[in-house]
């Protein structure tokens, strides 16, 4: 009888566990389901704190979290601006997709573990990364829009040639859009509520690939020449040394306006006499230095056996009498010889 009565006692045991276990989890079934919309603490989207809410606190801490990325981007540059609407570049956060990732991570695995950390006060350490869209042809549109009104091509240093003097132009520094740093700059504005949602816009200087400086270093000489003025100029390194008077061609053997180069250089000249009717018998020959030899003392060809060469009929200076070539005195010519070289330039004109 005694073992009848102990095991009775066993049996009642046992029953009582199981109903105990059934209540338990009867209970912590029931308070599973009473948390089904409310996220579990330790969740964040991005770096903002929704565990513990329901769901519609969580969308409305979220939605006044994002609130700043509903406001314009202004993009600011010297002497205007440029603003971006969100409607513009399009920007949207599905808040909806947020609180369902957030839901569905609270509610993984079996209830009676997810009713123990609860009631525990246990975690779930999750970081839910925000879904910020945007228009990315918005942007490129906006770049484009700044390039066309901000980017401006370098200009190079040049020089302008008269019959009468050098004209020294200077170069003008450039400007381009640094595109690829703004689009980030921007992007960076449209998916980030700390971001400034004023934006300098980042350019850098172009400079030009010809100076003043380049250009004087260029042109070690340069010569202008006036017929109407019978003058010759040279320059050295752009800048006016002397000028000497001198002698042209006549009606019909016109010394040619243009732009012409000393092509050779030499000391006591011979004279390739051109075959031209003006030339007479001499047409053809060449003349070696002496008194039969009109090119005295130096020789500086510039075109078509035409050149600046010394004379000695110093009553031509002043005058358009030459067959083409340009007269100058001797000791002038002697001191021409030595400022320019092979390749100077040279502007004939009136």
């Amino acid at each position: 009888m005694a073992w009848v009565r102990s095991h009775k006692w066993i049996v009642a045991g046992v029953l009582g566990v199981v109903v105990l276990v059934l209540a338990l989890a009867a209970a912590a079934y029931g308070y599973d389901r009473s948390q089904s919309d409310v996220i579990a603490k330790g969740i964040r989207v991005g770096s903002i704190k929704v565990g513990g809410l329901d769901a519609q606190a969580a969308r409305a801490k979220l939605k006044r979290a994002f609130h700043p990325l509903h406001k314009p981007v202004v993009l600011r540059y010297k002497g205007g601006r440029l603003v971006l609407t969100p409607e513009q570049a399009r920007v949207s956060i599905d808040l909806n997709a947020l609180i369902a990732h957030a839901l569905a991570a609270s509610r993984q695995g079996w209830f009676g573990p997810r009713a123990w950390r609860d009631l525990t006060g246990g975690h779930v350490k999750l970081r839910i990364r925000n879904r910020i869209r945007y228009s990315q042809p918005a942007v490129r549109h906006v770049v484009d829009t700044l390039e066309k009104r901000l980017d401006r091509v370098p200009k190079d240093a040049r020089v302008e040639p008269s019959y009468d003097r050098l004209v020294v132009v200077r170069g003008h520094y450039g400007r381009a859009v640094e595109t690829q740093r703004l689009r980030r700059m921007i992007r960076q504005a449209l998916i980030s509520r700390h971001s400034n949602r004023f934006i300098s816009v980042p350019t850098h200087v172009l400079n030009p690939k010809v100076t003043v400086g380049k250009l004087r270093r260029k042109y070690p000489s340069y010569m202008t020449i006036d017929r109407g003025a019978f003058t010759l100029r040279v320059y050295q390194h752009l800048t006016l040394v002397k000028s000497y008077p001198i002698a042209v061609g006549q009606a019909g053997l016109e010394t040619p306006a243009g732009i012409y180069h000393v092509e050779d250089k030499q000391v006591d000249p011979w004279w390739h006499v051109p075959n031209s009717a003006w030339a007479g018998s001499l047409a053809g020959q060449v003349i070696p230095p002496g008194p039969s030899d009109p090119l005295k003392a130096r020789w500086m060809g510039l075109f078509n056996g035409a050149g600046i060469h010394g004379t000695e009929e110093t009553w031509s200076i002043g005058h358009a009498v030459s067959h083409g070539c340009v007269r100058m005195l001797i000791p002038d010519v002697i001191d021409l010889y030595d400022r320019v070289d092979v390749g100077t330039p040279v502007y004939i004109g009136d």
